[in-house]
């Protein structure tokens, strides 16, 4: 546990002191974020804003190989490094061509289906992943190899872009992925699993010191995607996948209202909300700040986290 404790403490300083030279770095070379001429005049200002400084991240993947250069450990950077890839491709397109819509959504999915179909691959084949689904202590439901892949993909594009859907607001998905993380940490009997998570809460947190409201700089699809499929192997290598809709609770809040917007304006012509992802709705009805919305949504992380933690704990 010491070197746990001593691997994060000098991730959360290593971010914490090299993200100012990154986001010098993406100023100097005009990579920023371009803004959507829907969203409301508060964002308009953040024009100009330097994107992709999730890539200080990364510092957390040197750190826990550092800490320990297992098979399991490798996986779970893998997993980090190949959704935050996508993130990056699509962070500079925006970026370097000031295209709010970023690489194509058809062309997005394509490589996350490819990667998440590629590391479940390598749990089955090399890590001893069972296609059974934990539902309560000594019981599971069973379902056929393939019937589980296709439904953990789903699963797995799916919370990754839900995910990505969160950071809409100064500090939001960093305040509400920081309680995922820490109940993996607290669930795992993997010192990877462990080390992971508790160096990713270290960098998170560095980040959120240039990343809380007024923003200086954002992670992007870089950081976000990559936080998106990680947690969502985490949740398919703990097996609680049967949790994933109180643990995910935020995001998939965030994706549920764009699919529902979607659908009652198809139906109607009407907007069931001002503005989704959600976040925009509590900011344009109830004039809610971004602080005040970060801090309720990282709230309901949290709760989201220890009502998770129980029912793993009392009931699988």
């Amino acid at each position: 546990m010491n070197g746990m404790l001593g691997v994060s403490g000098l991730s959360f300083l290593l971010v914490a002191a090299g993200s100012p030279l990154l986001i010098w770095t993406l100023q100097s070379l005009k990579l920023t974020q371009p803004i959507r001429a829907e969203l409301p005049p508060d964002h308009q200002a953040k024009r100009g804003t330097p994107l992709m400084a999730g890539l200080i991240l990364l510092i957390g993947i040197v750190m826990s190989m550092q800490f320990k250069a297992t098979p399991m450990m490798l996986f779970l950077c893998w997993a980090f490094l190949l959704f935050s890839s996508i993130g990056f491709m699509d962070d500079y397109r925006k970026a370097a061509y000031q295209d709010a819509g970023g690489i194509s959504g058809r062309a997005k999915l394509v490589l996350q289906f490819a990667f998440a179909g590629t590391l479940l691959y390598v749990l089955f084949r090399y890590f001893g992943l069972t296609s059974g689904i934990a539902l309560v202590q000594g019981f599971a439901l069973q379902l056929p190899a393939a019937v589980y892949i296709a439904v953990m993909l789903l699963f797995i594009v799916g919370s990754a872009n839900a995910i990505n859907f969160t950071d809409g607001l100064d500090g939001l998905l960093i305040n509400a992925a920081i309680p995922t993380y820490f109940f993996f940490f607290a669930i795992s009997e993997r010192p990877e699993v462990q080390a992971f998570s508790l160096v990713m809460i270290a960098c998170l947190l560095g980040l959120l010191l240039y990343n809380i409201h007024p923003a200086r700089a954002f992670m992007g699809d870089t950081g976000s995607l990559a936080i998106g499929g990680s947690l969502s192997f985490l949740a398919v290598l703990e097996k609680v996948e049967i949790l994933i809709p109180i643990l995910f609770s935020v995001y998939l809040a965030e994706q549920l209202s764009v699919i529902l917007q979607v659908w009652y304006y198809k139906r109607t012509k009407l907007r069931l909300f001002r503005m989704t992802p959600i976040h925009y709705h509590f900011s344009l009805k109830y004039g809610w700040s971004e602080n005040r919305i970060v801090i309720v949504f990282g709230l309901i992380s949290w709760l989201s986290a220890l009502v998770s933690w129980l029912l793993w704990k009392f009931l699988l």
